[in-house]
């Protein structure tokens, strides 16, 4: 129940931009270039404009308090976005994959997607899983997995908690109801 919120927390907050992102035009270059098939997607740009909007929805309007919060609130998005990564392989159709050659190309180039950086623990977990491993490197695997997403989940509470203490109660209130806390 967990992961489906925390899943719902940040498809909300990723489509704060999105709406900005899909009324661009399509400003590619001719012939494609090396961002084609991407339009005028840049995830950086999408990456400040969620910057923006966390400063107006949390309230700040003096620029010294937010040079000081904003690195810390980068943080939570960043170890947010991380612990997604190589989550609901099943959900998003990345189940366990047959063949040498699976559908749309190297699937561990795609892992990390929007939501970070892949994460090597669970391209280890998802071969052991394809290639039918055995129980004990099956096990050993799910456990490198698990301390990964304990030690992700540590760092996120921690860059949470340092957020905390730089907000007001009714920015906290807000950063939570949006899915930042």
């Amino acid at each position: 129940m967990n992961q489906w919120l925390v899943a719902a927390g940040i498809a909300a907050v990723m489509s704060f931009g999105a709406n900005q992102v899909a009324a661009q035009p399509d400003n590619a270059p001719p012939g494609g270039g090396a961002r084609q098939g991407r339009g005028n997607f840049d995830p950086a740009q999408m990456q400040q404009r969620m910057l923006e909007r966390t400063k107006e929805v949390l309230e700040v309007t003096d620029e010294t308090e937010w040079k000081a919060m904003e690195p810390m609130v980068q943080k939570v998005m960043d170890l947010r976005r991380q612990s997604f990564s190589g989550m609901g392989r099943g959900m998003m159709g990345r189940g366990p994959r047959g063949g040498d050659n699976p559908p749309g190309g190297d699937q561990g180039q795609r892992r990390g997607g929007m939501f970070g950086t892949p994460n090597p623990e669970a391209d280890a977990l998802q071969k052991a899983i394809d290639s039918k491993a055995s129980k004990a490197e099956m096990k050993a695997a799910l456990e490198k997995y698990q301390a990964s997403r304990k030690t992700s989940q540590a760092a996120l509470e921690q860059a949470q908690a340092d957020l905390r203490k730089v907000l007001t109660t009714r920015q906290e209130a807000i950063a939570t109801l949006n899915g930042l806390l």
